[in-house]
């Protein structure tokens, strides 16, 4: 039996992603800063572990590794913080929070895994990115550099851990109908601006990101590495679209 190890797992996208694994025979260690998040999480899901883990500490992450007792086939970082206002003003400490959790954090959960991957000479890692470390989002504190960061280091692990068979892949989410991007979706006039602005005319789901995470762990992507998968009906290219145009039948 396959395993897989998915930080951030009390969450909508990691409770997605530890779901469609074990639907597809995984035993899923489910791994949250909170472990009542992962509790729950885990208590739907057959076979599944709940762990607690600070993915920024390294010594919390390697004991909850040793408590699920394999190492994993699957590693998922998808642990994630940001931390919303003009960055003018956002204490430091909440800037070094959004590095430490979404870029060191992924990084220390990929060294201790990646140990014992190399050792067995396979796994897959992959890396929860975000469209805003392609375009950067105002008011989103720490979050696009450390997804870009996030983005640039899967390369840089793909090329490294390839030869010893491990294959290492992000996923970019666009606008999501879960997680950190829900409580602004409630807003009904929000919502319908930002379906408006994806050319597929529907909000991403965490189904959608799930899918994308699994079929990177896949043998049908069994030589994809290094690449950033973006998850956002095309969102993210379609700037121009969303801009004002002159009026029809207009001749330059």
């Amino acid at each position: 039996m396959k395993t897989a190890f998915v930080t951030g797992g009390g969450g909508d996208l990691g409770a997605a992603i530890a779901g469609l694994a074990t639907s597809q025979g995984y035993k899923v260690a489910v791994v949250d800063l909170e472990l009542a998040r992962a509790q729950a999480v885990a208590s739907g899901l057959a076979g599944a572990v709940p762990l607690q883990a600070d993915v920024t500490d390294e010594t919390s992450v390697a004991r909850a590794l040793e408590a699920f007792g394999h190492v994993p086939d699957l590693l998922v970082n998808n642990a994630g913080f940001v931390r919303f206002g003009p960055i003018i003003d956002m204490p430091f400490a909440d800037f070094r929070r959004g590095i430490e959790v979404n870029l060191i954090g992924a990084h220390i959960c990929s060294v201790l895994a990646a140990r014992g991957m190399i050792k067995r000479g396979s796994g897959v890692i992959v890396n929860m990115a975000s469209i805003a470390g392609v375009t950067p989002n105002p008011n989103g504190g720490a979050y696009a550099a450390a997804k870009a960061g996030l983005m640039q280091h899967t390369k840089l692990l793909a090329i490294e851990w390839g030869p010893h068979g491990l294959r290492v892949n992000a996923v970019a989410p666009g606008i999501i109908d879960a997680g950190m991007s829900a409580p602004f979706l409630k807003e009904p006039v929000v919502r319908a601006a930002r379906i408006s602005a994806i050319p597929t005319r529907r909000l991403g789901t965490a189904d959608d990101v799930a899918a994308t995470v699994m079929f990177l762990a896949s043998d049908a992507a069994s030589y994809i590495s290094g690449q950033t998968i973006v998850v956002d009906g095309a969102f993210s290219d379609n700037l121009l679209a969303v801009m004002p145009r002159e009026p029809p039948g207009h001749r330059y």
